[in-house]
C-alpha cells in the first residue's frame, strides 16, 4: 500500500509543477505578449513524459 501512495504523491507533485510552470508561461504569452521559449516547452513536455512513464508503471 505504501508504494501506491507513493506513486500518487509522486503524481501529485509532478502535476503541481506542470500546473505551475504552465501557469508562468500563460501569463507570459497573455500579459506581457511573449511566447514561451522552445527549451521551456521541450522541458515540459520531458516532465509530462515522466509523469505518463510514472502513472502508466
Amino acid at each position: 500500500m505504501t508504494d501506491k501512495r507513493q506513486k500518487k504523491e509522486n503524481v501529485k507533485i509532478y502535476l503541481r509543477e506542470l500546473r505551475q510552470n504552465l501557469k508562468e508561461m500563460h501569463l507570459e504569452v497573455t500579459d506581457e505578449l511573449v511566447l514561451p521559449q522552445p527549451n521551456d516547452v521541450k522541458k515540459l513536455m520531458n516532465k509530462m513524459e515522466e509523469l505518463l512513464k510514472l502513472i502508466e508503471s
